[in-house]
């Protein structure tokens, strides 16, 4: 296989996936339920954090970014934390074990109100799940992001996003990106909707 027919399977690939989100009729749903959710807790002066593992740590940040930051158009800033110090996860990762860096996090940050994006494309990572587990103790509510159906994230989110992408991660963090890209455009039609008149 050529360069260019290998580029053009891998974005045919893309396209499947995506196509497969588009039909899943469950997965919209639980994404404009995920969006209002977000939008009710900055509605209400909470906090969300993100959390997640390499590629997913990036996509816990850039989505905790765009909210404090600029997305599309100005308006003012949502209170968006992605658990990603470098000084508290070696502090606790040392003391602790790496399982608990993003728990600990919650621990003391974490309020009933707020919202945790728990993001684990393979929806089995320990330390996400401990970081669910935390805030759902704490009175968070939690929205799982992963891409497969019937893991343990998915399973004990109280807003499960199972994102189509297949057998390797990197099809499932191209669909991830693209949910919190919408995620924030849900918040921002509901809380500047001027933005998109």
């Amino acid at each position: 296989m050529n360069e260019i027919s290998a580029i053009r399977a891998a974005l045919e690939e893309a396209a499947g996936s995506l196509k497969n989100l588009i039909a899943d009729e469950a997965a919209l749903a639980n994404i404009a339920a995920a969006g209002t959710l977000l939008a009710d807790t900055f509605a209400a002066g909470g906090r969300t954090y993100s959390c997640g593992n390499g590629g997913s740590m990036c996509d816990a940040m850039h989505f905790a970014e765009e909210l404090t930051g600029r997305f599309r158009d100005n308006r003012p800033g949502y209170a968006a934390l992605a658990i990603s110090d470098p000084g508290h996860l070696s502090c606790v990762g040392n003391d602790y074990g790496y399982e608990q860096v993003f728990a600990r996090y919650l621990e003391a940050h974490g309020r009933a109100g707020d919202v945790l994006l728990a993001i684990s494309t393979s929806g089995t990572s320990k330390n996400v799940l401990a970081a669910a587990k935390v805030g759902q103790q704490l009175g968070m509510k939690v929205i799982g992001l992963t891409g497969k159906p019937g893991t343990a994230l998915a399973q004990m989110a109280d807003i499960a996003i199972v994102t189509p992408g297949g057998k390797y991660a990197d099809r499932v963090q191209e669909l991830h990106i693209k949910v919190i890209h919408i995620l924030i455009e849900l918040v921002e039609r509901r809380l500047a909707p001027g933005n998109y008149a």
